[in-house]
């Protein structure tokens, strides 16, 4: 059974920095691709960001390019979302997800399986 763990949320200033990670268990991590939602009150959930099964391609919704960094560590099953220029637009519950397929593109990842999300919190 897969699980994903998501921790690194909270309370930060508008313009500082986060780093959330997300630990996943139940299978050979090192062949998903990875990615990252979040979801603003009153909002659908929407794609933030993602990241190959080598970490060799990513994709990042317009928003948080060039602010947002996807990355993981296959050794500790974990991918990591460091956070930059945070805005209180950024607010959201943030979540990890992954496909069930193995070796998908991730621009084109169908994602199955989900954490629970962690909380983060920009202030004006």
């Amino acid at each position: 059974q897969v699980q994903l763990v998501e921790s690194g949320g909270g309370l930060v200033q508008a313009g500082g920095s986060l780093r959330l990670s997300c630990t996943a268990s139940g299978r050979t991590f090192s062949r998903y691709t990875m990615g990252w939602f979040r979801q603003a009150p009153g909002k659908e959930r929407e794609f933030v960001a993602a990241v190959s099964w080598t970490g060799g391609s990513t994709d990042y919704t317009d928003p948080v390019n060039g602010r947002f960094t996807i990355s993981r560590d296959n050794a500790k099953n974990t991918v990591y979302l460091q956070m930059t220029s945070l805005k209180p637009e950024d607010t959201a519950l943030y979540y990890c997800a992954t496909p069930q397929q193995a070796f998908t593109n991730p621009r084109r990842a169908r994602y199955d399986y989900w954490g629970q999300g962690t909380q983060v919190t920009v202030s004006s």
